[in-house]
C-alpha cells in the first residue's frame, strides 16, 4: 500500500488552531511533539482527501493504527512516532484516540446536538491538549481546564471554516439543533453570504464557545512548566481574540483569522501576560508573612 503521507488532501497552507510545535516549548521536546503532530496531520490528510473512497480512507486510517503500534514499518509517520515515544516510555493512547476522531470524520457528516460536537472534539481535540501535557510531565487535574480549551479551538475552527467544511466535504458540524432553532438549513452554507437565520445560530454558537473557553483559563496557572504555561497563554489569547471576531462576523463573506499582526500582538500580550502572573505569584509565595507583617 501507498504511504500515507503520498495522500496529500490537496489543502495547501492551513489556518491553525493548534500550534503544538511551537517555538516556546523547550527543545527537549519538540521532536516528539513534531512526530506526533506529524502522524496527526498526515491522518487528518487521509480523512479529508477529496477523491479516495470512504473504504480505502478507513483502510490508511487501519494501517496507521497497526504500525504505530508495531505492526509493520511502512508508513513513515507511525513509525517515527512509535519510535519517538518509546524513547520516552510514553504509551500511544493520545495519538490513537486522534483516529477514531478521523474515522468519525469519514463516517460522520452530520451532528445533532452541541453534545455530539463535543463528543468529536473528546477524540479530535482534547487528547492533543492532554498529549502536551503528558509529554512535559504534569498532572492529569490539568486535563479538565486542556479539554475545555481544546475543544473551544476546535469549535472555533469549525465555525470558521463551516463553509468550506460544507462545500469541499459535505461536512457539517453545526449541530441541527441548533440550525433548527434559529431557522437556518445545512444548505445556507454553500451562499457566499448568511441569511440572517444562519448568522444568528453562528453567533449564538460563537456565543457559547466563549463560555467553553472561559472554562478552559485557568490551564496556564495549573501548568508547573513555564514555557508550556507560557504557550498557553499565547493560544488562549488566540483563541479569544477568534470567538471574538465570529461573534460580530459573517465566515461565509469574512475571513475569520488573526493576521500576521494580530499573531504576533496577541503572541506578545500572552507572553507578557503569563510572565508576569508568574514573576508576581513567585514574589508572593517566597514572601507568605508579607501581609502580617505590619
Amino acid at each position: 500500500m501507498t504511504s500515507a503521507s503520498e495522500l496529500r488532501s490537496g489543502k495547501g497552507d492551513r489556518d491553525e488552531n493548534f500550534p503544538v510545535a511551537s517555538w516556546i516549548i523547550h527543545p527537549r521536546h519538540r521532536a516528539l511533539i513534531l512526530a506526533y503532530y506529524n502522524f496527526v496531520r498526515t491522518a487528518d490528510d487521509i480523512a479529508d482527501h477529496a477523491t479516495l473512497p470512504p473504504d480505502q480512507k478507513l483502510a490508511y486510517l487501519d494501517l496507521l493504527e497497526a504500525e504505530l503500534l508495531g505492526k509493520g514499518d511502512t508508513q513513515p509517520e507511525a513509525v517515527s512516532l512509535r519510535r519517538a515515544l518509546a524513547e520516552r516510555d510514553m504509551a500511544p493512547r493520545h495519538a490513537l484516540d486522534v483516529l477514531i476522531a478521523f474515522r468519525m470524520d469519514v463516517t460522520k457528516l452530520r451532528y445533532e446536538t452541541w453534545d455530539e460536537v463535543i463528543h468529536y472534539c473528546r477524540y479530535s481535540a482534547m487528547p492533543v491538549g492532554r498529549f502536551m501535557l503528558d509529554v512535559h510531565g504534569e498532572s492529569t487535574s490539568t486535563w479538565a481546564a486542556s479539554d475545555a480549551l481544546c475543544a473551544g479551538l476546535q469549535i472555533n475552527n469549525h465555525l470558521q471554516d463551516c463553509g468550506k467544511d460544507y462545500r469541499e466535504l459535505n461536512r457539517v458540524y453545526l449541530p441541527r439543533d441548533a440550525l433548527a432553532a434559529h431557522g437556518a438549513t445545512v444548505e445556507q452554507l454553500g451562499l457566499a453570504q448568511s441569511p440572517p437565520a444562519m448568522l444568528a445560530c453562528l453567533q449564538s454558537l460563537a456565543a457559547r464557545n466563549e463560555a467553553l473557553l472561559g472554562e478552559g483559563r485557568s490551564l496556564a496557572a495549573e501548568i508547573r512548566d513555564f514555557r508550556l504555561g507560557v504557550d498557553v497563554s499565547v493560544i488562549q489569547a488566540y483563541a479569544d481574540r477568534i470567538v471574538r471576531l465570529l461573534k460580530v462576523r459573517d465566515p461565509l463573506r469574512e475571513r475569520v483569522h488573526l493576521n500576521k499582526f494580530e499573531l504576533l500582538a496577541f503572541s506578545l500580550a500572552g507572553i507578557i501576560g503569563e510572565v508576569g502572573r508568574r514573576a508576581i505569584h513567585r514574589k508572593a509565595i517566597s514572601r507568605p508573612g508579607t501581609a502580617h507583617d505590619a
